[in-house]
Formats: C-alpha cells, structure tokens, sequence
C-alpha cells in the first residue's frame, strides 16, 4: 500500500515539474525556445545517429556539432544545464578552439605595413641621433604630428650601429607628492682642457622638469650660492619646498635666505642621492647627451654649450616621458609638410619643425 502511495506521489510530482516547464516556455522569447529546441534535437540527433556496435564507447561529434555548441555557448544562458551527452567544460574547450581559429583567419594577412616615408622619417632620425632609443624617437614624431607606430615597430626599422649601446636601467621616480610646488638645486662638476674644474649650480623645476637655472663658478661660496637663488627667484616665482643635499658649500646663510623667502627647505639624508632623483637624472641627462662627447675649453665655452643645449632642444624639441611626450617649455610645433631638421650643439643632436604645407 505504502509502495503504491509513492509511486502515485512521485509521479504526481514529476508531472508538476512538467506543468512548471511548461509554464516558463510560454514566458520565453520564442528565439531562446528555437536555441534550447536546437540544443535538444542536436543532442538526440547525435545519440540517434550513433551505431549500436559503438554504444559503449566513446562518443565522437562532428564538426558541425561542436560549432553549435559553442556558439550556444555563447548567445544563450543557463547552457550548462542543457548539455547531456558531454561535459561543460568539454563545450568551454570547443568555444576556445573555435575562437583561435576564427582570430587565425581574421589574421592571415599580418599587420598592416608601415608606410615608406615612415620608414625613412625612422632611419633619418636614427643615423642622425645614434644615442636616441626607439622611445625618444616616437615621442619626438608624435610631437610632430605624425602617426607613429610602436616603440617595437621603431626599433625595427632604426640603423642598427656597430658597437650598440648598452641598456641602461630605466629609473623610478622617488618624489610623487609636491612635483608641481617643489624645486631642487645642486652642483655638479666638469673639468676643462687643461684640467681646470668649473662648478656647475643647476635650479630644476621638477613638475615641467624644467633647468630654471644655471651658473657656472671655478670657486663659488656660499654668498655666490645665495646670489644664484636670488636670481633663480624673482618676485611671484618661488617653490614651497626646496630640495638640497648636505654639501658645505650652502652653509647657514642659505637656510637663512630661503626662510625669508618663505620657502621650506628639505635635506637628503647623506649619501643619498637617490633621495633627490630629478635633479640627479638631469645631470647625468647632460653628461650623456652633451658633456661627455665635447672637450670643454673654457668656462665661457660651458656656458655656451648648457645654454645652447637646455634653450634650443631640452626646453623646445626633447620630449619627456614624465611629461606624457611633452616638451617643458610646451612648444607647439605647427605644420604639416616637410620635415627640417636644425642642428644643436654642433650636430650632436636635432631640433625637427615641419614645414607649412
């Protein structure tokens, strides 16, 4: 008796499961119904199709199925629970499968190439600035208004040099707080022809990282220091924070002049250089690209090439990462036709304008 009480009840409850299913497809979208329909009969299709001598093993779809499902896969939800004859994650196997094949195709004719005035605009860049990298290259044709590819895609078409350069390690910027209202200052050596060592006092802006300025001494002191801080701060143009390293040469009387200035001054600790990095990168900037590849005669002679060089390329024509491929002077570059270039520092390096169309 009990027996046939629940057989009665399960079959009553398998018939309201019916009943239940029934009901959502007549709430469904008549394209969700066609793709479960789809997914069943593709299934049944399958089993049906299949000889009775290979029941027990297993089952091998065919191309068209798989696609069928992947695509189910893909526009239709809840798949998972439709699928019977595989597993789910077999079904995630086929849409991968299917989408490489798909990308293989839609690829088969490569990248599109580059153009040939890009290509020459490359090489003429690279033979004339053998230190630029393909990055500096970029930045500079994207400056000038060109569409320019990759940095990759530039260093494949750059003139390979007999002896490259090594890698130097890119740096990482220390100071993130206070760029825009912070300055730094710092002395840096250059010895001349007949062994003579100028002193080298730099002012850096490090929000437009910008050399503010410059002075060049055989023997400065501290009074000489201040002197330069006075003329690198004229009225209206003055930091909040002032970075300096503990050399004996700014003494009190520097500290003194930049509190009546209002300005806070902030030492590295020492030997850490690494704790004022701008001005650092700056200088090691100008022995790289210009310092190292000129004999110094005099100290006129110094003065003439920092000027030269900060005022009609550092400021104007190089493009800074830190800037987003800006210049620090924000110079704007108009034109649209031919491209000139203007030597600087002797051909050391180049300042590009394009000509008006």
């Amino acid at each position: 008796m009990l027996s046939s009480v629940g057989y009665v009840l399960g079959a009553l409850c398998e018939v309201a499961g019916y009943a239940l299913k029934f009901c959502l497809a007549l709430i469904l979208p008549k394209a969700v119904l066609a793709a479960r329909l789809l997914a069943a009969q593709s299934q049944l299709t399958t089993e049906l199709n299949r000889p009775d001598a290979r029941r027990k093993r297993r089952r091998r779809f065919t191309p068209g199925f798989r696609l069928l499902w992947a695509a189910l896969s893909e526009l239709l939800d809840g798949w998972e629970d439709l699928v019977h004859l595989m597993k789910p994650e077999t079904v995630k196997r086929w849409h991968t499968r299917a989408f490489r094949m798909f990308w293989r195709w839609r690829s088969r004719n490569g990248r599109r190439p580059l153009s040939g005035e890009m290509q020459r605009l490359i090489r003429r860049i690279s033979r004339e600035n053998p230190m630029w990298g393909p990055d500096r290259i970029r930045d500079t044709l994207l400056l000038l208004g060109y569409d320019a590819p990759c940095a990759e895609t530039v260093r494949k078409y750059m003139i390979k040099p007999r002896k490259p350069r090594p890698e130097t390690t890119n740096w990482l910027p220390f100071l993130r707080n206070h760029l825009d209202v912070s300055w730094a200052i710092d002395f840096f050596t250059v010895t001349t022809l007949s062994f003579q060592v100028l002193y080298v006092f730099l002012v850096f802006d490090h929000g437009r990282r910008m050399v503010l300025h410059f002075a060049v001494a055989a023997q400065p002191a501290m009074e000489w220091v201040i002197q330069q801080l006075r003329e690198a701060t004229p009225f209206g143009r003055q930091p909040r924070y002032l970075l300096r390293d503990n050399d004996g040469i700014f003494g009190y009387g520097v500290r003194a002049f930049l509190d009546s200035c209002g300005i806070k001054e902030v030492r590295t600790a020492h030997e850490s250089p690494w704790q004022n990095p701008y001005i650092e990168r700056m200088i090691g900037t100008l022995r790289r690209e210009l310092l190292s590849h000129i004999i110094v005669v005099n100290q006129q002679h110094l003065e003439r090439l920092l000027r030269e060089y900060l005022e009609q390329y550092y400021h104007t024509a190089r493009p800074h990462q830190g800037l987003h491929g800006e210049t620090p002077a924000q110079e704007a570059l108009n034109g649209d036709g031919e491209l000139i270039s203007m030597p600087v520092a002797g051909g050391l390096h180049h300042r590009y304008y394009r000509a008006a169309a």
